[in-house]
Protein backbone atom coordinates (compact mmCIF):
# COMPACT_ATOMS: atom_id res chain seq x y z
CA UNK A 1 0.00 0.00 0.00
CA UNK A 2 1.42 3.37 -1.04
CA UNK A 3 0.39 6.98 -1.18
CA UNK A 4 -1.81 8.94 1.24
CA UNK A 5 -3.55 5.78 2.52
CA UNK A 6 -0.26 4.24 3.61
CA UNK A 7 0.79 7.48 5.26
CA UNK A 8 -2.50 7.67 7.17
CA UNK A 9 -2.22 4.08 8.38
CA UNK A 10 1.40 4.65 9.37
CA UNK A 11 0.46 7.72 11.40
CA UNK A 12 -2.41 5.85 13.05
CA UNK A 13 -0.06 3.00 13.98
CA UNK A 14 2.44 5.40 15.54
CA UNK A 15 -0.31 7.13 17.55
CA UNK A 16 -1.61 3.80 18.85
CA UNK A 17 1.89 2.75 19.88
CA UNK A 18 2.38 6.09 21.64
CA UNK A 19 -0.91 5.69 23.51
CA UNK A 20 0.04 2.16 24.57
CA UNK A 21 3.46 3.40 25.69
CA UNK A 22 1.96 6.14 27.85
CA UNK A 23 -0.69 3.77 29.20
CA UNK A 24 2.06 1.38 30.28
CA UNK A 25 4.16 4.19 31.74
CA UNK A 26 1.20 5.53 33.73
CA UNK A 27 0.29 2.04 34.93
CA UNK A 28 3.88 1.46 36.06
CA UNK A 29 3.93 4.77 37.93
CA UNK A 30 0.65 3.95 39.67
CA UNK A 31 2.04 0.52 40.62
CA UNK A 32 5.18 2.16 42.03
CA UNK A 33 3.09 4.59 44.06
CA UNK A 34 0.91 1.75 45.36
CA UNK A 35 3.97 -0.29 46.31
CA UNK A 36 5.67 2.61 48.07
CA UNK A 37 2.45 3.46 49.90
CA UNK A 38 1.99 -0.10 51.14
CA UNK A 39 5.63 -0.27 52.22
CA UNK A 40 5.27 3.04 54.04
CA UNK A 41 2.06 1.88 55.71
CA UNK A 42 3.77 -1.24 57.00
CA UNK A 43 6.89 0.55 58.26
CA UNK A 44 5.49 3.82 59.64
CA UNK A 45 4.87 3.65 63.41
CA UNK A 46 1.28 4.52 64.32
CA UNK A 47 0.04 4.55 60.74
CA UNK A 48 -2.06 1.37 60.81
CA UNK A 49 -4.19 2.37 63.80
CA UNK A 50 -7.90 3.06 64.01
CA UNK A 51 -7.39 6.61 65.23
CA UNK A 52 -4.97 7.40 62.40
CA UNK A 53 -7.31 5.92 59.79
CA UNK A 54 -10.05 8.22 61.11
CA UNK A 55 -7.66 11.15 60.85
CA UNK A 56 -6.88 10.27 57.24
CA UNK A 57 -10.51 9.95 56.12
CA UNK A 58 -11.39 13.19 57.91
CA UNK A 59 -8.59 15.08 56.16
CA UNK A 60 -9.61 13.45 52.87
CA UNK A 61 -13.19 14.59 53.45
CA UNK A 62 -12.30 18.26 53.94
CA UNK A 63 -10.01 18.36 50.90
CA UNK A 64 -12.14 15.94 48.89
CA UNK A 65 -15.30 18.05 49.05
CA UNK A 66 -13.34 21.01 47.67
CA UNK A 67 -11.60 18.84 45.07
CA UNK A 68 -14.72 17.19 43.63
CA UNK A 69 -16.30 20.62 43.21
CA UNK A 70 -13.12 21.86 41.55
CA UNK A 71 -13.30 18.93 39.13
CA UNK A 72 -16.25 20.55 37.36
CA UNK A 73 -14.01 23.52 36.52
CA UNK A 74 -11.26 21.19 35.32
CA UNK A 75 -13.64 19.17 33.13
CA UNK A 76 -15.05 22.37 31.62
CA UNK A 77 -11.61 23.32 30.32
CA UNK A 78 -11.17 26.35 32.59
CA UNK A 79 -8.09 24.98 34.35
CA UNK A 80 -8.37 25.69 38.11
CA UNK A 81 -9.47 28.12 40.76
CA UNK A 82 -6.70 29.44 42.99
CA UNK A 83 -9.15 31.04 45.43
CA UNK A 84 -10.38 27.83 47.04
CA UNK A 85 -8.42 28.06 50.28
CA UNK A 86 -9.52 31.64 50.89
CA UNK A 87 -13.12 30.76 50.03
CA UNK A 88 -13.09 27.86 52.50
CA UNK A 89 -11.59 30.03 55.24
CA UNK A 90 -14.05 32.88 54.73
CA UNK A 91 -16.93 30.40 54.60
CA UNK A 92 -15.86 28.97 57.96
CA UNK A 93 -15.65 32.48 59.40
CA UNK A 94 -19.06 33.52 58.07
CA UNK A 95 -20.65 30.29 59.27
CA UNK A 96 -19.38 30.64 62.84
CA UNK A 97 -20.29 34.32 62.99
CA UNK A 98 -23.83 33.90 61.64
CA UNK A 99 -24.62 31.10 64.09
CA UNK A 100 -26.04 33.97 66.15
CA UNK A 101 -29.15 33.82 63.98
CA UNK A 102 -29.49 30.04 63.99
CA UNK A 103 -27.80 26.96 62.51
CA UNK A 104 -30.03 26.61 59.44
CA UNK A 105 -29.74 30.29 58.54
CA UNK A 106 -25.96 30.19 59.02
CA UNK A 107 -25.62 27.21 56.68
CA UNK A 108 -27.83 28.76 53.99
CA UNK A 109 -26.10 32.16 54.16
CA UNK A 110 -22.66 30.56 53.94
CA UNK A 111 -23.60 28.39 50.97
CA UNK A 112 -25.18 31.34 49.15
CA UNK A 113 -22.05 33.41 49.75
CA UNK A 114 -19.87 30.61 48.43
CA UNK A 115 -22.05 30.22 45.34
CA UNK A 116 -21.91 33.97 44.69
CA UNK A 117 -18.11 34.10 45.02
CA UNK A 118 -17.73 31.37 42.42
CA UNK A 119 -20.40 32.74 40.10
CA UNK A 120 -18.70 36.14 39.90
CA UNK A 121 -15.43 34.49 38.89
CA UNK A 122 -17.33 32.37 36.36
CA UNK A 123 -18.83 35.46 34.76
CA UNK A 124 -15.38 36.99 34.34
CA UNK A 125 -14.00 33.82 32.76
CA UNK A 126 -17.04 32.82 30.69
CA UNK A 127 -18.48 36.13 29.55
CA UNK A 128 -15.32 38.21 29.32
CA UNK A 129 -12.90 35.49 28.27
CA UNK A 130 -10.55 36.34 31.13
CA UNK A 131 -7.73 33.97 32.08
CA UNK A 132 -9.05 31.79 34.95
CA UNK A 133 -5.67 31.73 36.72
CA UNK A 134 -5.40 35.52 36.75
CA UNK A 135 -9.03 35.99 37.77
CA UNK A 136 -8.89 33.50 40.63
CA UNK A 137 -5.57 34.89 41.93
CA UNK A 138 -7.21 38.31 42.02
CA UNK A 139 -10.29 36.87 43.69
CA UNK A 140 -8.13 35.17 46.32
CA UNK A 141 -6.45 38.47 47.17
CA UNK A 142 -9.78 40.32 47.29
CA UNK A 143 -11.39 37.67 49.52
CA UNK A 144 -8.42 37.65 51.87
CA UNK A 145 -8.31 41.43 52.10
CA UNK A 146 -12.02 41.71 52.82
CA UNK A 147 -11.81 38.98 55.46
CA UNK A 148 -8.93 40.69 57.27
CA UNK A 149 -10.71 44.03 57.13
CA UNK A 150 -14.01 42.72 58.47
CA UNK A 151 -12.51 40.47 61.16
CA UNK A 152 -9.68 42.87 62.09
CA UNK A 153 -7.31 39.93 61.70
CA UNK A 154 -8.85 38.04 64.61
CA UNK A 155 -10.14 34.47 64.71
CA UNK A 156 -13.90 33.98 64.65
CA UNK A 157 -15.43 31.73 67.29
CA UNK A 158 -19.03 30.57 67.65
CA UNK A 159 -21.26 32.44 70.11
CA UNK A 160 -21.49 30.90 73.56
CA UNK A 161 -25.27 30.70 73.27
CA UNK A 162 -25.16 28.47 70.19
CA UNK A 163 -24.48 24.75 70.58
CA UNK A 164 -26.43 23.08 67.76
CA UNK A 165 -23.49 23.45 65.36
CA UNK A 166 -21.43 20.97 67.39
CA UNK A 167 -23.24 17.99 65.86
CA UNK A 168 -21.63 18.78 62.49
CA UNK A 169 -18.23 17.82 63.81
CA UNK A 170 -19.24 14.85 65.96
CA UNK A 171 -18.74 11.18 65.01
CA UNK A 172 -21.60 9.18 63.55
CA UNK A 173 -21.31 5.39 63.85
CA UNK A 174 -17.63 5.77 64.65
CA UNK A 175 -16.75 8.05 61.74
CA UNK A 176 -16.66 11.87 61.70
CA UNK A 177 -19.74 13.49 60.15
CA UNK A 178 -17.67 15.22 57.38
CA UNK A 179 -16.84 11.79 55.94
CA UNK A 180 -20.52 11.07 55.29
CA UNK A 181 -21.01 14.53 53.80
CA UNK A 182 -18.03 13.92 51.51
CA UNK A 183 -19.45 10.60 50.31
CA UNK A 184 -22.93 12.05 49.76
CA UNK A 185 -21.75 15.13 47.88
CA UNK A 186 -19.40 13.02 45.75
CA UNK A 187 -22.18 10.62 44.73
CA UNK A 188 -24.57 13.48 43.94
CA UNK A 189 -22.10 15.33 41.75
CA UNK A 190 -20.93 12.12 40.05
CA UNK A 191 -24.52 11.34 39.06
CA UNK A 192 -25.06 14.90 37.84
CA UNK A 193 -21.94 14.82 35.69
CA UNK A 194 -22.65 11.40 34.17
CA UNK A 195 -26.44 11.30 33.95
CA UNK A 196 -27.59 14.81 33.12
CA UNK A 197 -27.52 17.10 30.13
CA UNK A 198 -25.54 19.62 32.15
CA UNK A 199 -22.79 17.08 32.77
CA UNK A 200 -22.61 16.13 29.08
CA UNK A 201 -22.35 19.78 28.11
CA UNK A 202 -19.52 20.37 30.59
CA UNK A 203 -17.58 17.44 29.11
CA UNK A 204 -18.14 18.69 25.56
CA UNK A 205 -17.13 22.22 26.53
CA UNK A 206 -13.87 20.95 27.99
CA UNK A 207 -13.08 18.55 25.19
CA UNK A 208 -13.79 20.86 22.26
CA UNK A 209 -14.78 24.45 22.94
CA UNK A 210 -15.17 25.20 19.23
CA UNK A 211 -17.60 22.30 18.84
CA UNK A 212 -19.48 23.45 21.94
CA UNK A 213 -19.78 26.93 20.45
CA UNK A 214 -20.92 25.49 17.10
CA UNK A 215 -23.54 23.43 18.93
CA UNK A 216 -24.85 26.68 20.45
CA UNK A 217 -24.16 25.56 24.02
CA UNK A 218 -24.53 28.31 26.65
CA UNK A 219 -20.79 28.59 27.28
CA UNK A 220 -21.02 31.54 29.65
CA UNK A 221 -23.77 29.92 31.72
CA UNK A 222 -21.88 26.61 31.87
CA UNK A 223 -18.71 28.37 33.00
CA UNK A 224 -20.60 30.30 35.68
CA UNK A 225 -22.20 27.05 36.84
CA UNK A 226 -18.83 25.26 36.97
CA UNK A 227 -17.24 27.94 39.12
CA UNK A 228 -20.41 28.27 41.19
CA UNK A 229 -20.49 24.54 41.98
CA UNK A 230 -16.80 24.52 42.87
CA UNK A 231 -17.23 27.45 45.23
CA UNK A 232 -20.45 26.02 46.67
CA UNK A 233 -18.69 22.77 47.54
CA UNK A 234 -15.80 24.75 48.99
CA UNK A 235 -18.23 26.67 51.20
CA UNK A 236 -19.70 23.35 52.38
CA UNK A 237 -16.22 22.19 53.32
CA UNK A 238 -15.63 25.51 55.10
CA UNK A 239 -18.74 24.95 57.20
CA UNK A 240 -17.49 21.53 58.27
CA UNK A 241 -13.98 22.83 58.93
CA UNK A 242 -15.37 25.63 61.10
CA UNK A 243 -17.68 23.28 62.99
CA UNK A 244 -14.85 20.82 63.63
CA UNK A 245 -12.27 23.43 64.65
CA UNK A 246 -14.69 25.70 66.58
CA UNK A 247 -12.73 28.70 65.31
CA UNK A 248 -11.88 30.17 61.94
CA UNK A 249 -9.24 32.42 60.44
CA UNK A 250 -7.46 32.79 57.12
CA UNK A 251 -4.74 30.45 58.39
CA UNK A 252 -7.21 27.64 59.01
CA UNK A 253 -7.27 26.15 55.52
CA UNK A 254 -3.51 26.28 54.86
CA UNK A 255 -2.64 24.38 51.68
CA UNK A 256 -6.20 23.33 50.81
CA UNK A 257 -6.05 24.97 47.37
CA UNK A 258 -2.91 23.07 46.43
CA UNK A 259 -4.17 19.80 47.95
CA UNK A 260 -7.49 20.03 46.08
CA UNK A 261 -5.76 20.68 42.76
CA UNK A 262 -3.34 17.84 43.49
CA UNK A 263 -6.25 15.49 44.21
CA UNK A 264 -7.92 16.35 40.91
CA UNK A 265 -4.71 15.87 38.95
CA UNK A 266 -3.55 12.70 40.71
CA UNK A 267 -7.01 11.33 39.98
CA UNK A 268 -6.08 11.45 36.30
CA UNK A 269 -8.33 14.29 35.16
CA UNK A 270 -6.97 15.95 32.02
CA UNK A 271 -5.73 19.48 32.68
CA UNK A 272 -7.09 20.58 29.32
CA UNK A 273 -10.59 19.42 30.25
CA UNK A 274 -13.12 17.00 28.82
CA UNK A 275 -11.71 13.81 30.34
CA UNK A 276 -11.91 12.58 33.91
CA UNK A 277 -14.49 11.92 36.58
CA UNK A 278 -15.65 12.89 40.05
CA UNK A 279 -14.84 9.42 41.37
CA UNK A 280 -11.23 9.75 40.22
CA UNK A 281 -10.87 13.00 42.14
CA UNK A 282 -12.39 11.46 45.28
CA UNK A 283 -9.84 8.65 45.07
CA UNK A 284 -7.10 11.22 44.51
CA UNK A 285 -8.16 13.09 47.65
CA UNK A 286 -7.90 9.93 49.74
CA UNK A 287 -4.47 9.21 48.24
CA UNK A 288 -3.21 12.75 48.93
CA UNK A 289 -4.46 12.58 52.53
CA UNK A 290 -2.81 9.18 53.00
CA UNK A 291 0.57 10.30 51.66
CA UNK A 292 0.47 13.55 53.65
CA UNK A 293 -0.35 11.68 56.86
CA UNK A 294 2.40 9.12 56.25
CA UNK A 295 5.02 11.79 55.58
CA UNK A 296 3.95 13.67 58.70
CA UNK A 297 4.29 10.57 60.87
CA UNK A 298 7.71 9.86 59.38
CA UNK A 299 8.91 13.30 60.45
CA UNK A 300 8.99 15.09 57.10
CA UNK A 301 8.87 18.87 57.26
CA UNK A 302 6.15 20.85 55.50
CA UNK A 303 8.60 21.61 52.71
CA UNK A 304 9.46 17.93 52.34
CA UNK A 305 5.80 16.97 52.16
CA UNK A 306 5.14 19.56 49.46
CA UNK A 307 8.20 18.36 47.51
CA UNK A 308 7.07 14.72 47.53
CA UNK A 309 3.51 15.59 46.55
CA UNK A 310 4.83 17.92 43.85
CA UNK A 311 6.87 15.12 42.29
CA UNK A 312 3.90 12.74 42.34
CA UNK A 313 1.54 15.29 40.82
CA UNK A 314 4.04 16.38 38.15
CA UNK A 315 4.72 12.87 36.90
CA UNK A 316 1.01 11.96 36.81
CA UNK A 317 0.10 15.19 34.98
CA UNK A 318 2.85 14.76 32.39
CA UNK A 319 2.00 11.12 31.66
CA UNK A 320 -1.76 11.75 31.60
CA UNK A 321 -1.52 14.67 29.20
CA UNK A 322 0.99 12.98 26.90
CA UNK A 323 -1.44 10.08 26.66
CA UNK A 324 -4.37 12.40 25.94
CA UNK A 325 -2.41 14.25 23.24
CA UNK A 326 -1.52 10.95 21.56
CA UNK A 327 -5.18 10.06 21.45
Amino acid sequence: MTGPMATAFGRLGRERRAVRLYDVALAVWIAVLAGVTMYGAATTPGFLTVSNMKAIVTAAAFVGIIAVGLTVIVLSGSLFSLALGQTAAVSAMVFLYTLRVGLAVAIVLTLVLGLAIGAVQGVAVGAWGANPIIITIGAAGLIEGMAVWLSHGESIVPPASATSWERLGQPVLGLPAPVYVFLALTVVLAVVMRRTRFGSQIYLLGENRAAARAAALPITLLTVAAFGIASLYTAASGILIGATSANASLLLTGSYTYDAIAAALVGGNAVTGGRGSIARTAAGAVFIATISDMLLLRGYSTGGQILVLGIIVTVVVVLTNLRERSR
